[in-house]
């Protein structure tokens, strides 16, 4: 009986203890939540007062803007004939493909090839024809010849590196020497039929 009154003592004594804390706890943990919440925002304020800046000030500048994009004009540009442009300092070539060099390329199977990609794969649908490719060298960075009128397009009638070797067909594949890979191709669009944004 002793023990029975003791526990039921205990208990009730436990649970009004308990309940005071919960009740005395309660306000704390309430106030304790809104300085943390008002610290963590403050926190947060400040750092994106403090990064914004240094944020912005890495935002490119308006002449390289200028240069994320290049406009050329490939309406002077004869079957056979290709020219040099600029985009994002490197060269761009741009070419017009003559019938036979376009048969060329496409009686090439592409199995055949180290990095295996069509005419097609490398030219805009409806404008076979105009072959855009980066003007570098895939194996160092060297700029091929082949572009300007007179200059050596190497076995296969595109573009060759004499650099270390490599030579390029009239769609820009690699088919010989070091180079690992394809001219690139970089991404552009028709603004008209006679115009091509590159970038």
């Amino acid at each position: 009986m002793a023990d029975t009154s003791g526990t039921a003592t205990a208990d009730t004594a436990t649970g009004t203890v308990a309940h005071d804390d919960a009740a005395a706890g309660g306000d704390g943990v309430r106030r304790r939540d809104f300085i943390n919440i008002a610290a963590l925002s403050a926190a947060g304020v400040g750092g994106a007062a403090v990064i914004y800046p240094l944020v912005t000030q890495m935002a490119p500048s308006a002449d390289v803007l200028a240069e994320s994009s290049t406009d050329v004009d490939v309406s002077a540009i004869e079957p056979g004939q290709a020219i040099k442009a600029v985009f994002r300092k490197q060269p761009l070539f741009v070419r017009r493909l003559t019938p036979e060099e376009i048969k060329a390329a496409n009686d090439t199977p592409t199995d055949s090839l180290r990095d295996a990609e069509s005419l097609a794969d490398r030219t805009k649908e409806g404008h076979g024809d105009l072959l855009v490719t980066m003007g570098v060298c895939t194996h160092l960075g060297c700029v091929p010849l082949g572009a300007a009128e007179g200059e050596n397009q190497g076995e296969f009638g595109g573009y060759f590196c004499p650099c270390h070797g490599s030579q390029f067909d009239t769609a820009g594949r690699i088919r010989k020497g070091p180079a690992p890979t394809n001219l690139e191709v970089p991404d552009y669009e028709f603004t008209s039929d006679t115009t091509i944004r590159v970038g």
